[in-house]
């Protein structure tokens, strides 16, 4: 048999005594009591026993003393031997004294106060005892629970902060269907939140327009930056506000934490929204300039600025001018300002109007420049020889470039003497280079037309080429009007011949006695001019029918050459003796 189990090794239990059974009683029930007594943080009254530098010891009615720091959690350092002090129990001390904590102002001392508390949502006070898992311990007269995300610190480790102070608390739950161990939970941060709220109306309503304040750069975004003018009272400073000058991102000019003075713009009470301004500060540039630039006045300033219907050039910080795309050359055709300028270049231009209400300046590029069409037709007279290329084809003609941003048009028929065009392509190329004559001008409307043909050899040209003056020919007569023939001196050239009046002749009468030798003279004069006689076998008559009876449409003459104009092409002749 194992020796455990020999009755010898086994003890028997008796049951206990009365007296052992009530003893025991009575000393749990004095531990139980103690340890209640230990860790309850309820509101005790205490006498001051001494007042050291380092402890002020309390009688706080238990079997040991407890201990206030002199300085700390609101203990005053002159209070004397004798005096009567509210505190609660917050632990033990190393030497195993009670630590203490005053109570300064007065707390819900019973679930009964409590009770009204939580019902009309009172503020009260608590003093933070500890930090524990998730928020914070507050003695509100009981225990309660503070949770770190309703503690009003923005950060877990700004818990510790609060450690042995006094704060401000409503009751959020009130649970005592167990009075041995209450359900307190606090909010500190709706009433941080209430207090800021009740700050910032009371801020808010001492503000009013035109005020200039100091505020502090608090966020800074695309469209402006966020300015704190007071704890809980924000404005917007837009982009627009913060200078004359154009601003393209106010990170370039502010960051946050910068101070500024600022301008109270405007206040909308309704939406509690404020707007500042910061160049409302400085002198509005645009009132100098009315003054500062005048209509026709030559300036000088820098692009800032392309956009679709022009260029802005800033004349001084804060005031642009605008360059308009019809305002930028006189024979180009701008579609687009970076055709002619680009941005940060520096350009001259004149002021052609200036309107400071609605703060706008008309500039004008072309002007600067001076006008083509002004001495146009000193560059290019009617009947100048010109060349250049072609830089465009029509349908209807071709555009000769004669100067930068002047062309001259070349009508299709225009272009050749001898042969019909249907389109000018037939002969010409963009970029072939060309002459040609000018043959008419018009500055208002802009326009120059043309000739090539002109500038080709005629039939007139060669004949003026091949033959000299006085010199004898055979020729044709077209025409006969007023005095004038015309000639056909050639295939396609005509010359003009004008004609002698022919004087009548008065007839010898024998009535009058007249003798033979008379009539012998009559006969040789009609013989000379003509008169009921022939040409001749060729038909070439004599010199004597240069006159308007003898020289006839259709005969043929013999002519002299008497006026040859190679720039006119004209050509004069009389009939030969």
């Amino acid at each position: 048999m194992n020796s455990l189990e020999s009755p010898q090794n086994i003890e028997t239990s008796s049951p206990a005594s009365p007296e052992d059974s009530s003893f025991g009683d009575v000393l749990r029930q004095f531990e139980l009591e103690h340890q209640q007594q230990e860790t309850s943080n309820a509101a005790l009254e205490g006498t001051v026993l001494s007042v050291s530098v380092e402890a002020i010891m309390v009688d706080i009615g238990r079997k040991q003393e407890g201990v206030l720091i002199p300085g700390a959690d609101g203990v005053p350092r002159d209070i004397a031997a004798g005096a009567k002090v509210l505190v609660n129990v917050t632990g033990r001390t190393e030497d195993g004294y009670y630590q203490l904590s005053t109570i300064r102002i007065e707390q819900p001392k019973d679930f009964t106060a409590l009770q009204a508390a939580f019902d009309e949502k009172q503020v009260i006070s608590g003093t933070v005892t500890e930090q524990v898992k998730g928020g914070l311990r507050v003695d509100v007269g009981v225990p309660a629970f503070l949770p770190a995300s309703r503690s009003g610190v923005r950060e877990v480790a700004e818990l510790e902060s609060l450690v042995g102070k006094q704060i401000q608390c409503r009751v959020t739950k009130l649970d005592v269907s167990n009075p041995d161990r209450p359900d307190v939970v606090v909010d500190r941060r709706g009433v941080l939140e209430e207090e800021a709220a009740k700050a910032k109306r009371e801020a808010f309503e001492k503000l009013s327009e035109g005020m200039i304040v100091n505020a502090t750069v608090r966020n800074v975004t695309d469209f402006g930056a966020f300015l704190e003018i007071m704890p809980g009272v924000d404005g917007l400073l837009h982009v627009a506000d913060i200078s004359w000058n154009r601003v393209d991102k106010p990170s370039s000019v502010m960051k946050p934490g910068d101070s500024l003075q600022v301008k109270i713009l405007r206040i909308n009470r309704e939406t509690r929204k404020i707007s500042l301004g910061l160049k409302q500060l400085t002198p509005d540039p645009w009132s100098q300039a009315a003054e500062q630039f005048k209509p026709g006045e030559r300036v000088r300033g820098k692009v800032v600025r392309l956009t679709d219907f022009g260029a802005f050039v800033e004349l001084l910080p804060g005031v642009d001018g605008l360059i308009h795309l019809s305002e930028m050359s006189w024979t180009k055709r701008v579609r687009k300002p970076s055709d002619i300028l680009q941005s940060g270049e520096t350009v001259e231009a004149v002021v052609l109007g200036v309107n400071p209400a609605e703060k706008r300046i008309s500039l004008g590029l072309k002007q600067a420049l001076g006008n083509p069409w002004d001495d146009i037709e000193k560059k290019f007279p009617v009947g100048a020889i010109v060349e250049g290329p072609v830089s465009s084809l029509a349908q209807f003609g071709a555009f000769v470039t004669l100067a930068e941003g002047i062309d001259g048009m070349v009508h299709i028929a225009d272009i050749q003497r001898d042969k019909k065009l249907q389109h000018p392509k037939e002969v010409l190329n963009v970029g072939q280079v060309v002459r040609a004559q000018v043959t008419e001008v018009d500055k208002d409307k802009r326009r120059i037309r043309l000739s090539m043909k002109q500038l080709e050899p005629t039939a007139a040209d060669l004949f003026i080429q091949e033959h000299q003056l006085g010199e004898t020919l055979t020729a044709r007569v077209a025409e006969v009007h007023r005095g004038e023939a015309r000639v056909e001196v050639a295939d396609g050239v005509t010359a003009r011949c004008k004609l002698k009046e022919t004087a009548p002749v008065e007839e010898p009468s024998a009535a009058a006695g007249g003798s033979i030798d008379d009539w012998t003279q009559l006969l040789k004069s009609r013989w000379k001019g003509g008169v009921g006689g022939s040409a001749g076998a060729g038909g070439a008559k004599g010199p004597a029918g240069d006159s308007k009876e003898s020289v006839k449409p259709g005969g043929t003459y013999r002519f002299r050459i008497t006026s040859m104009d190679a720039a006119s092409r004209r050509i004069e002749v009389e009939l030969a003796e």
